[in-house]
């Protein structure tokens, strides 16, 4: 049974492709300033202030994160005009997306009254997120300058809020939630939203950086060891995150394992999972492989095999995470509606039993998390005591 007899068989409705370019290019535009301004603040930073880190290392490191980040803030400014045109579209009870695009369309959905029983209007909160949308995508834009670039730093911290607070007002319900499921779909899509977008719009910024480095300084692979040792910190947290949030939105849509492949909506959560698990996998990779030849050849000195693995092998291993992230991205604008309705399923509603098998999965994979690290550093104390082979570089390397 194909996709499309399925879709029609159970009553899925596949998105319009403006539906499916305007939310895929939304998160494209997130993990390009979500992603990247809090990779910067938790990783890059603190890396290009560690000691030893040559000042024309760092001053380059800087120029190009914030080149990234400028051209960032223009793909999150055209972004949310699209996403937001979506919106009216989607208001507009079958309005064109063509005709949504225009300013007065535009200014119609932001400017009508509150519904009956909304603490405020849903157009004023839309308008309160594309207001702190233009602050964020204006302090990014700005790093173009020159002069602004000076301050890179300043302007990245201050941009990380209101990159935040995008995704965050957009989710603040007009009304009531009914329950505390209710509040629970909230928190838990947030969390999935945020993390996700660190993930994979972190691994994006240091692949770009680190693949447009120019001529390396004589300490760059050392400077990169420790951008990549902080990442994958920043990675860890996002992966369990991602896990946890993602339990209970798959809880709630999916009333039982065959609805993965037994409806449209569990077709493309299969599709989803197994492309997040192949990012993992990649990770798994360089956490339990190269980050303990790294540790080797940085407490050994050996610059020529460090510069090696963290500018080359590493990266090549982080731009298939990215390649799998974007292909999440383009799947998530398909993942509406939910596979229960579509099985005729009950709705899901929680209760204490529910929570306690949460709270089992959650700890379990805190517990595996945790023996993640343990593990790469047992392998890190390995490898330096007893030499391993460095990968020799291709010659198309």
């Amino acid at each position: 049974m194909n996709l499309i007899h399925l879709a029609a068989s159970t009553g899925y409705t596949t998105p319009p492709l403006w539906r499916v370019l305007t939310k895929s290019g939304y998160f494209v535009g997130l993990c390009g300033t979500i992603g990247a301004t809090v990779t910067y603040a938790a990783s890059v930073r603190p890396a290009l202030k560690g000691a030893g880190v040559p000042p024309e290392d760092a001053g380059a490191t800087r120029r190009r994160t914030a080149g990234y980040l400028a051209w960032a803030g223009v793909v999150l400014l055209v972004a949310g005009y699209f996403q937001l045109a979506a919106r009216v579209a989607r208001a507009g009870k079958g309005m064109p997306f063509g005709d949504a695009l225009a300013p007065g369309a535009v200014a119609d959905f932001l400017t009508a009254p509150a519904g009956k029983g909304a603490w405020i209007a849903q157009g004023m909160l839309y308008l309160v997120q594309n207001v702190a949308l233009l602050l964020a995508a204006a302090v990014l834009i700005a790093l173009f300058l020159p002069k602004a670039r000076r301050h890179t730093d300043a302007l990245v911290l201050t941009a990380l809020p209101l990159t935040l607070a995008i995704t965050l007002i957009a989710a603040v319900p007009a009304t009531k939630p009914k329950d505390a499921d209710k509040v629970l779909d909230l928190v838990f899509g947030q969390t999935h939203i945020i993390s996700g977008v660190v993930w994979i719009g972190g691994l994006a910024l240091l692949t770009a950086l680190s693949a447009s480095r120019g001529r390396p300084g004589e300490n760059a692979g050392g400077l990169w060891a420790d951008i990549w040792r902080r990442f994958s910190l920043v990675a860890l947290v996002c992966v369990g995150a991602v896990f946890t949030s993602g339990l209970w939105m798959s809880w709630k849509h999916v009333g039982a394992v065959s609805q993965l492949w037994t409806t449209t909506y569990g077709l493309f959560l299969l599709v989803k999972i197994l492309l997040v698990l192949g990012m993992v996998t990649a990770g798994g990779v360089n956490q339990f492989w190269l980050m303990p030849r790294i540790v080797r050849a940085r407490r050994e000195d050996d610059r020529s095999s460090l510069a090696q693995l963290t500018l080359r092998h590493f990266p090549k291993v982080v731009w298939g995470e990215v390649a799998l992230g974007v292909a999440v991205l383009a799947v998530v604008p398909f993942l509406g509606g939910s596979a229960r309705t579509e099985a005729g399923s009950e709705a899901a509603v929680s209760s204490g039993s529910v929570f306690a098998l949460g709270a089992v999965l959650v700890l379990t994979l805190v517990a595996s998390l945790y023996m993640t690290v343990r593990t790469s550093d047992a392998l890190a104390r390995r490898t330096a005591a007893a030499p391993a082979a460095i990968p020799t570089p291709t010659p198309s390397g």
